[in-house]
């Protein structure tokens, strides 16, 4: 079979198998180009309106020709002039030929790229966003629906005080809460670069106006607002400050940190049987071993997640070695970097919606574990209840702590538990078998469990759900691979 360009070229995993159509085209060729026009188009409306000579047909024909980016012939002119931005500014003036002459007046590259960079940020955040929503909602009622479901609590792997599986969900949940928290900030404080010219200094657009500032500040409010912004950053050089990329791949790495949390617990407690992702009818998990039901979406999640955190650190290094004004180091690697953050991140949040949605629970597998380690998870609240009895804490602690052992000790034997029984036969503790029993119900155990799903579900997750109705994406994401 003959082969073709796109066969022999390397794909991008991310806009091939992983990432929506959606991140992948606001991170596109001809979105970017559109927002590049749009800019255009919103600087010379802009200028006439401050009463620059651009005649409304340079605008109409700029307007009219917005869609038509044909990124062949701008690849054929940037390959004569070796610069990107003039390829783009000569080929819109070949469809609007009325503005050839007003097209970037006054203007350097950053204005098209920083200000575009600036609005594919806002465009990709709040599709994150989105996504975030939909799967704090799906979370919630993980929660509530296994609210009193008990289950062993662990603590550095080792089995700890009992929790339910409902108050396991909610620490999931909050910690996306405190993501979007920081998406909000980020929103809020995202900034429009405008029109600064080469160095920031605006000298170029101080001569248009005639030496009034006055107008060059008003040029600045209104491409702000043209392109739905509500303040530009108060000084720039060349470019917007490099840290705000840094700043918002770390939100990014904040939300990887998250998820990938919650899919290494989901492949823990799928080891342990008391949970499974979703495992299609003709899905294979192993080439060699029939059998095997690997928890793959969540390994992907954990894999991509490293990604995102290791992503992270490219800008913040950029930002630390910026020269000046302006060096050209932070181009080649921004145009990587910045995209595959949000991809990889818009990839993470589809799986984990995926996973979260179709993951099924096996409450009488953790409650089965549980009872397997009910005895020996006993012995703080036997402690305070020897305690409250009169005892020496200390005493009864070094007693408790030996029965616990030798019990383990039996249980590894593949012998009884018999911790109970242990503790009901010491004169020191003082405590009646029928009082320890009632103490090691899984439900005198979870403490306050059940009440913190609702409360938390009821305070924190449903007046955000509530606020944002409208926003969130419910819609669990099929995925092909």
């Amino acid at each position: 079979m003959t082969s073709t360009a796109s066969d022999d070229a390397y794909q991008s995993p991310l806009t091939g198998r992983y990432a929506s159509p959606e991140m992948a085209a606001i991170f596109g060729p001809h979105h970017r180009a559109r927002i590049w026009r749009r800019l255009w188009i919103a600087l010379a409306e802009s200028e006439r309106e401050l009463g620059l000579d651009i005649s409304e047909a340079a605008i109409d024909q700029m307007k009219a020709s917005v869609d038509k980016i044909d990124l062949a012939r701008v690849a054929e002119i940037e390959a004569e002039t070796r610069h990107e931005v003039m390829a783009h500014i000569r080929q819109f003036g070949e469809s609007a030929a009325a503005a050839g002459g007003v097209i970037h007046l006054g203007a350097t590259s950053a204005f098209v790229m920083d200000n575009g960079d600036l609005v594919q940020h806002r465009e990709a955040m709040q599709l994150l966003r989105r996504r975030i929503l939909g799967l704090i909602a799906v979370f919630r009622d993980l929660a509530v629906r296994h609210r009193a479901d008990p289950a062993t609590g662990y603590t550095h792997l080792q089995p700890a005080q009992p929790t339910t599986i409902g108050k396991r969900v909610t620490l999931w949940c909050q910690d996306l809460l405190l993501d979007l928290e920081e998406i909000d900030f980020r929103l809020r404080t995202l900034r429009f670069r405008g029109a600064r010219g080469a160095t920031g200094t605006e000298a170029s657009f101080l001569q248009l106006f005639d030496g009034d500032s006055g107008k060059v500040d008003r040029l600045n409010s209104l491409i702000a607002e043209r392109m739905g912004f509500i303040e530009t950053y108060a000084v720039s050089s060349q470019t917007y400050p490099r840290k705000v990329d840094a700043a918002l791949l770390a939100t990014l790495s904040g939300i990887a940190a998250s998820l990938s949390k919650f899919s290494h617990d989901v492949r823990l407690l799928q080891s342990f049987g008391e949970l499974e992702e979703p495992f299609g009818e003709t899905q294979v998990g192993s080439s060699a071993m029939a059998h095997k039901r690997n928890p793959m979406r969540s390994e992907r999640i954990s894999a991509l997640a490293r990604h995102v955190i290791v992503l992270a650190l490219d800008p913040a290094v950029t930002a630390a070695t910026q020269w000046l004004e302006r060096s050209l180091d932070d181009s080649a690697n921004k145009r990587i970097a910045v995209p595959e953050a949000y991809l990889a991140t818009d990839s993470i949040l589809r799986l984990a919606h995926n996973v979260a949605a179709g993951l099924k629970v096996f409450p009488e597998a953790s409650a089965r574990h549980l009872e397997e380690h009910l005895p020996a998870l006993a012995a703080e609240p036997i402690l305070l209840l020897a305690t409250a009895l009169g005892g020496d804490r200390q005493q009864l602690h070094e007693r408790i702590r030996r029965h616990a052992m030798q019990a383990t000790e039996r249980v590894r034997r593949g012998e009884s538990n018999d911790l109970v029984e242990r503790l009901a036969g010491d004169p020191e503790i003082g405590i009646p078998r029928e009082e320890l029993e009632r103490v090691i119900q899984p439900a005198a155990m979870v403490g306050r469990a059940p009440e913190q799903v609702d409360r938390f579900v009821a305070e924190w997750v449903d007046p955000v759900l509530e606020e944002n109705r409208k926003e969130i994406d419910a819609r669990v994401p099929a995925l092909s691979v």
